[in-house]
C-alpha cells in the first residue's frame, strides 16, 4: 500500500512523556490524573498526587507534565467493531487501499484508534475483491480486521442491505471470503433462522473453525431461533480457547433492536434472546447509540440492565460520517443524507428508505450515551476495553500499563483536542 499516515515525530526511544487530567481507566474516573508515555507504551497512570511516590523517572515525568486546561479528560484510544467508513469513502464501495485509508484516518482523527473494516451484503465477486483489499490494510496495522455484515441475513430485516445478494448460508463462501481475507476476518453478522446458518455443517460451525466470530444480526428470528446460535456459538468459542487453538473471543449481538424483529411481550423475538444472554455473561450486544438509532432511554435502560462490561458502543457509520448531507452509496444501494441522517434514497417517500448506517464517530457515540444518563466510565469501557476483549485483543483498549499508549484528550465536553496513537500524535488536518 502507498499511503500513510501523517505523523508527529516519534519521541525520543526511552523517553517518558506525562499527561494530565482527568482520567478514565477500565474501572475508575480519576478527577486528577496522569498518564506517562513511553517507548508506545502506558509506563504509568493514577492520581497525580500518588505519582510521587512512583518511579522517580516517572514521577519526574509527571512534576514536568503542564497544568491541564479546565475539563480535560484522557481517555483510551476507541475501538470499533462496526464501521462501514467515513470522510467521504465507504469500505464496501473502495476500491483500493489508499481510499479506504481516507475511511480510517477520518475516524482515527476523531479517537478511534482501532477498528473492523465492515463490508455490507454484495454479490460474491464483490466481497472477496474487497476483503483482499481490506487485508492489505490489516496486514500494514491500519485496521484491526474486517467485519461482514451479510450475506446470510434475513430479507424481512433486510434494513440497508442489497436483498438482489442475501443468499443462504453457504460454508463455500465463507471459506472462500476467509481465504480471501488472508486471516484478518474477524466477525460476520448471520440470522440464525436462515436455512445453513446454525447446526452441524453450518455457516456458524465454519465460522468459529476459521476463526471468526459470528454476531447475531439482522434477522427475524424467534426467541427460540436466536437461542439455539447463541449457545451453539458460545460453546464452540469456549472450546477453541480451552484448546489453544484461538484466543477468548466473545459473541456479539450487531445493533441489538435495529434490523431486528421488534421486541413483543407475546412475540419477544431476538432482543430477548440477547438481553437475556448478555445478562448471564454469554454475549455482548452493539448499541448504535448515535441518537439515531435509538432512544436514549433504551441505551441508558440496556446498560442499567446487562451492564457496561456486556455493551459495546459502535458507529455503524458509512462513508458521510464527517461529511456534509448529500447522495452516497453504501455498497450497491443508494443513500440519502438529510440532517446528519442517511437512508436509503426512495423517491417515492421524501423521507427516504430504512436507515442506511450511522454519520457518527465513536466519540460522538461516547457523548450521547453520557448524555443519556450513563457514567462516563462505563461509556468509555463500552467504547473501548469491551470491544477490545470481544476480539480477543490485550495490547489496546484501555489506559493499562504496558498497553500501547492509544490516548484521546479531550475538554470537558468529550470534543476531541488531540489524539495519541502508539504514543505518537495522530495529526489532524
Amino acid at each position: 500500500m502507498s499511503a500513510a499516515l501523517p505523523t508527529a515525530p516519534v519521541p525520543e526511544p526511552g523517553a517518558l512523556v506525562a499527561l494530565r487530567g482527568r482520567v478514565v481507566t477500565p474501572q475508575d474516573d480519576v478527577e486528577d490524573g496522569a498518564v506517562v508515555v513511553a517507548d508506545g507504551l502506558v509506563r504509568w497512570v493514577g492520581p497525580t498526587a500518588a505519582a510521587e511516590h512512583a518511579d522517580p523517572d516517572v514521577a519526574a515525568a509527571v512534576a514536568r507534565a503542564a497544568a491541564p486546561e479546565p475539563g480535560t479528560a484522557l481517555l483510551p484510544g476507541l475501538v470499533d467493531l462496526h464501521d462501514h467508513g467515513g470522510g467521504g469513502v465507504g469500505f464496501p464501495d473502495a476500491t483500493t487501499t489508499d481510499e479506504a485509508l481516507v475511511a480510517v484516518l477520518e475516524h482515527r482523527r476523531h479517537g478511534t484508534t482501532t477498528m473492523l473494516a465492515s463490508l455490507v451484503t454484495a454479490d460474491r465477486e464483490t466481497l472477496l475483491t474487497r476483503a483482499a483489499m481490506l487485508a492489505d490494510l490489516a496486514d500494514a496495522g491500519e485496521i484491526a480486521g474486517i467485519h461482514a455484515e451479510g450475506p446470510f441475513l434475513s430479507h424481512e430485516r433486510r434494513g440497508a442491505q442489497s436483498p438482489d445478494d442475501l443468499l443462504p448460508g453457504d460454508t463455500g463462501l465463507v471459506r472462500d471470503l476467509v481465504d480471501a481475507a488472508r486471516g484478518h476476518l474477524r466477525t460476520m453478522t448471520v440470522a440464525p433462522e436462515v436455512d445453513g446458518v446454525v447446526g452441524p455443517g453450518g455457516v456458524a460451525e465454519a465460522l468459529v473453525g476459521a476463526g471468526v466470530v459470528p454476531s447475531l444480526g439482522h434477522t427475524d428470528a424467534t426467541t427460540e431461533q436466536a437461542e439455539v446460535l447463541v449457545a451453539q456459538v458460545a460453546a464452540a468459542l469456549a472450546g477453541a480457547a480451552e484448546a489453544g487453538e484461538a484466543p477468548a473471543r466473545e459473541m456479539t449481538a450487531t445493533h441489538l433492536f435495529n434490523g431486528m424483529r421488534p421486541l413483543h411481550h407475546r412475540s419477544p423475538g431476538p432482543v430477548a434472546a440477547c438481553l437475556a444472554a448478555a445478562a448471564r455473561g454469554a454475549l455482548v450486544v452493539e448499541l448504535v447509540a448515535d441518537g439515531v438509532h435509538l432512544a436514549p432511554a433504551t441505551v441508558r435502560t440496556v446498560v442499567e440492565t446487562v451492564g457496561a462490561d456486556r455493551v459495546a458502543l459502535v458507529t455503524d457509520a458509512m462513508a458521510a460520517a464527517g461529511m456534509a448531507d448529500g447522495s452516497y452509496e453504501l455498497g450497491p444501494m443508494a443513500v440519502t443524507v438529510r440532517d446528519g441522517v442517511a437512508r436509503l434514497t426512495d423517491t417515492d417517500d421524501p423521507e427516504g428508505g430504512a436507515i442506511a448506517g450511522g454519520t457518527a464517530h465513536l466519540l460522538d457515540v461516547v457523548r450521547e450515551t453520557v448524555a443519556a444518563g450513563v457514567p462516563l466510565v462505563d461509556a468509555v469501557r463500552s467504547a473501548s476495553w469491551v470491544p477490545a476483549r470481544v476480539l480477543g485483543l490485550t495490547d489496546v483498549g484501555g489506559l493499562v500499563v504496558g498497553r500501547r499508549a492509544d490516548l484521546v484528550v479531550t475538554d470537558g465536553d468529550l470534543r476531541v483536542r488531540r489524539v495519541l496513537r502508539g504514543g505518537v500524535d495522530v495529526v489532524r488536518v
